[in-house]
């Protein structure tokens, strides 16, 4: 784990070049979020807990993109801060060791997008 890790730079990094992906292959970045939006939003299951199981993904995958942009969705849905601890908790039930290391990063990146907001 980098104690440095900033989660805000790292998806506006990210989405610098999934810009120039949408200027180069438009119809795969055009399908990708339509999906992205239809498996999102509130049905059965509301978006808010669509947005913990992405996280969830992110942290078993051990993508740092994945993490920052489902925080930062987390932060903007409304989750707490114990939601996304129990959701972590399964992580690492289910992904042990390197899911634990990827939890600590999560839990870090949710509370720098608490505090964005806050002083925003």
């Amino acid at each position: 784990m980098d104690e440095d890790k900033d989660y805000k730079a790292i998806i506006a990094g990210i989405s610098a070049y999934t810009h120039q992906l949408r200027q180069t292959a438009p119809d795969v970045m055009k399908a990708f979020g339509a999906m992205a939006k239809s498996a999102t939003a509130s049905g059965v299951v509301d978006h808010k807990t669509k947005e913990l199981i992405a996280l969830a993904i992110g942290v078993t995958q051990r993508c740092d993109g994945c993490i920052g942009f489902h925080c930062k969705a987390l932060v903007e849905a409304g989750a707490t801060r114990e939601e996304v601890i129990e959701t972590l908790g399964m992580c690492v039930y289910m992904g042990g060791g390197p899911a634990l290391m990827y939890a600590a990063d999560a839990l870090r990146a949710f509370d720098q997008f608490v505090q964005a907001r806050a002083t925003a």
